[in-house]
């Protein structure tokens, strides 16, 4: 996972995660509904990410964890998500586009994969050459 819910912790206070969490009302974050929130956003970063990098990104980089508990705190927020969560969860969504497209890279330590080479194909022959052009 590219968060921990030490992460969501320290990003949106324990009262918070115990909310979103605490299905049961123990006033405790439930370690298995966070992780599960964390780890479906991972698998939907991984999902814009597996068009340029190799998978999975090791040494997870500031910027994956920070939308990893975006993505988590919107999914946990069933039904009654705020719009600082629903424009964290739309502005995450739209970095990993750009991250996807290329526009923005990850700070690895190992560049990511070089492209494919180009594909060349042979042409047709030339219809106006200089023999089809004698005489005229």
């Amino acid at each position: 996972m590219y968060a921990s819910i030490a992460d969501m912790i320290e990003r949106f206070g324990e009262t918070e995660v115990v909310e979103l969490t605490d299905l049961e009302h123990t006033g405790e974050v439930v370690v298995d509904v966070a992780e599960r929130a964390l780890a479906d956003a991972t698998a939907e970063i991984d999902g814009y990410l597996a068009a340029r990098y190799r998978l999975p990104v090791t040494d997870t980089p500031r910027v994956l964890s920070l939308l990893c508990t975006d993505i988590a705190r919107y999914r946990l927020q069933k039904g009654v998500t705020t719009d600082q969560a629903r424009q964290r969860y739309e502005d995450a969504i739209s970095t990993l586009k750009q991250i996807s497209r290329g526009e923005i890279n990850l700070p690895l330590a190992a560049p990511p994969p070089a492209s494919a080479e180009p594909m060349v194909s042979p042409g047709r022959a030339r219809v106006f050459d200089d023999d089809t052009m004698r005489g005229y």
